[in-house]
């Protein structure tokens, strides 16, 4: 994409749709302007700043009148922070253009009739939903307009800012996550300033503060993990003991040596500090009974919004249908949250998934709920999932499939339709890569319901569940 040299100012123009990425688009003279931070129905003047064969960039120099759709911001770091472009969107029509974007990809990219398309499930919170955030620090403080770097300034915690890997914007208030997330944040901040412990400079690799991760259940348990650039026990241990004193809440206070030159932790050893060295959710039991348990390691995935989750599992049990006698394959199980909400009604669950942490989580987490008839294995799927391993299995029943963003190996999708599974559920974070291969799934399988649901409000991003019944 080419920069113009000359910066093309369009005014009083309106704002079409909602498109790709949390943009919204704009159309000039049949030209595709994407165009970030406003709602569809404003009439506003125009920046376009780059362009390209078919679509071009630009920014919104005013909001001349605004869309009946417009609501006030939340989050005092609206339209810089880049998290939640839609937030100044009314929630009832978020959750429309959500539901549209699951309904073009399918039917433009994967030509699937959409007539089955039930409602999206919204959020019942759209602010505070988040179970996990990570926040980083660096000596590298993103400057707002009209300001000027102090030769004093100690850096900032909180996000990087869009397309800038070394600079990072302060956080005050993050309205994603309960308190005392904000609280533990700040803190920990106001703490290492005042003690000259220098924040990580990703450029040079200089400083000593590089990350905290703070996770927490709908039970009231909260995990935070402080990520060091070395171990210097003088520096590390104060302030340990300062989170450890001020916020009884944390039952579970962790800390990484990351001596390495990117942030990434997950081949990394993690400390105990204080507390448990994870954290426990509950999850309701489908159609009813003691709740579910899952231990949630520092490394662990789970759903990061909790009250969506069982929303979400929910749908895939019903589009299951599942018998007391059914085999079940559940893969990319992850650490097998799906496999156990279905183990009590069926007669055995597989689960399948490429992180070897992540199956042992699965198996443990299997004991807790004492589920005897989980079976786990870590390993590539495309590989894994052959003709041996399902005789050794059994054949499945019914396949329920949570790939990640790229969608399944093709080989997988081949091995499905060989498989012939009475049904398939297909869960998908990304509807582009779900319709390709519903589409190559369609040559055995009629796609019968489907079900977005809305996992991160004030986002572009949507989950979708889809139903597939094999033809006879």
């Amino acid at each position: 994409m080419s920069r113009l040299k000359k910066e093309l100012i369009v005014s009083d123009v309106e704002v079409n749709d909602a498109g790709a990425e949390g943009n919204a688009i704009v159309r000039v003279d049949g030209m595709v302007v994407f165009v970030p931070y406003v709602v569809p129905g404003d009439i506003i003047d125009l920046k376009i700043y780059k362009k390209k064969k078919n679509y071009a960039e630009g920014i919104a120099l005013a909001v001349k009148q605004p869309s009946p759709l417009r609501v006030k911001e939340t989050c005092q770091h609206f339209g810089v922070c880049g998290g939640c472009k839609w937030q100044t969107m009314q929630y009832d029509a978020q959750l429309k253009y959500k539901q549209q974007q699951v309904r073009d990809n399918l039917e433009r990219l994967g030509h699937i009739d959409t007539s089955r398309m039930q409602n999206i499930c919204g959020s019942d919170n759209i602010f505070y939903y988040r179970n996990k955030l990570e926040f980083t620090f660096s000596s590298k403080r993103w400057l707002q307009s009209g300001e000027t770097r102090r030769d004093d300034d100690p850096g900032a915690v909180g996000f990087h800012v869009p397309a800038v890997f070394d600079k990072v914007l302060p956080i005050e208030h993050c309205a994603l996550q309960p308190e005392p997330s904000n609280r533990i944040r700040t803190s920990l901040r106001d703490y290492a300033i005042a003690h000259n412990i220098p924040f990580y400079d990703i450029r040079n690799h200089t400083g000593y503060l590089r990350n905290v991760v703070i996770r927490n259940t709908s039970t009231g348990e909260w995990m935070v993990i402080v990520i060091v650039a070395d171990d210097r026990p003088d520096v590390l241990t104060p302030m340990m003991e300062h989170l450890k004193n001020e916020f009884p809440e944390i039952t579970s206070l962790l800390y990484i040596i990351n001596t390495k030159f990117n942030d990434s932790y997950t081949d990394l050893d993690v400390v105990t500090y204080s507390g448990q060295g994870f954290i426990t959710e509950q999850m309701p039991r489908y159609g009813g009974g003691s709740p579910l348990h899952f231990k949630i390691n520092p490394k662990s995935f789970y759903q990061t919004n909790s009250a969506q989750a069982y929303k979400l599992y929910s749908f895939v049990a019903e589009f299951a249908d599942l018998k007391p006698t059914d085999t079940v394959y559940d893969l990319y199980t992850g650490t097998g949250t799906i496999a156990q909400f279905l183990a009590g009604m069926c007669h055995k669950v597989v689960g399948v998934e490429y992180v070897e942490e992540a199956i042992i989580d699965a198996r443990e987490n299997a004991h807790i709920n004492g589920f005897d008839n989980c079976t786990f294995y870590a390993g590539d799927m495309a590989k894994v999932l052959n003709d041996d391993f399902v005789s050794q299995n059994g054949s499945p029943d019914v396949v329920i499939t949570d790939p990640p963003r790229a969608g399944m190996h093709e080989k997988v999708v081949e091995q499905l339709l060989t498989i012939g599974a009475r049904r398939i559920v297909y869960v998908s974070c990304n509807p582009a890569t779900q319709a390709r291969d519903l589409a190559l799934l369609s040559q055995r399988y009629n796609i019968g319901r489907i079900q977005p649901v809305d996992m991160f409000p004030h986002t572009q991003h949507v989950e979708n569940v889809v139903e597939l019944t094999l033809r006879s």
